[in-house]
C-alpha cells in the first residue's frame, strides 16, 4: 500500500515575549523595564516588570496552550513596586483578544494576585509577585 501521511505541526507563539510586547508600550507602566530578562546592573530598585513563562500544558482536546506566566515587579520602594504591579496586574487583563505571532489569546485569568514577595538575591530591591494563565489558539 502506498499513501501519504499528512502531518501538522503546531507552532507555538512565545507565551513570554507576547506579554512583554503587550505591556511594554502602555502608557501604565511608563518609566518601567518591561522585559523577560532583568537589564544589566539591575539591583531590584529600579521600577520593573520581568515577565517569566513558570509552567502550564497544552490541551489538546482544546486545541489551546496555557501558559502559566509570573509578573515580578520591581519598584524603589514597597508602594511604587505595589502600584506598577496593580498596573501590569490591570493591563494583562486585557490580553484576551490579543493576536500574535499566528495566535490568538482567548482568555486571562489570574493565578494568584500580586503579593509581596522580597527578592533575597536583591536586598535593596522591592518585589510584588503575580501569576496569570493565558489561554492561546493557534490560528
Amino acid at each position: 500500500m502506498t499513501g501519504s501521511v499528512h502531518v501538522s505541526i503546531l507552532t507555538f507563539p512565545d507565551a513570554e515575549r507576547l506579554v512583554v510586547d503587550f505591556l511594554k508600550n502602555r502608557a501604565e507602566l511608563t518609566g518601567s523595564v518591561v522585559d523577560n530578562k532583568p537589564p544589566a546592573g539591575f539591583d531590584g530598585t529600579q521600577k520593573a516588570v520581568l515577565v517569566s513563562r513558570v509552567g502550564g500544558a497544552w490541551v489538546d482536546d482544546r486545541h489551546l496552550d496555557q501558559p502559566l506566566l509570573d509578573l515580578e515587579v520591581y519598584g524603589p520602594d514597597k508602594s511604587t513596586a505595589h502600584g506598577i504591579s496593580l498596573a501590569a496586574r490591570a493591563c494583562v487583563l486585557e490580553l484576551t483578544g490579543t493576536s500574535y505571532g499566528g495566535a490568538v489569546v482567548t482568555d486571562v485569568a489570574e493565578a494568584d494576585g500580586p503579593r509581596w514577595l522580597p527578592d533575597y538575591n536583591r536586598p535593596a530591591g522591592n518585589r510584588y509577585l503575580s501569576t496569570v494563565r493565558i489561554s492561546i489558539r493557534p490560528e
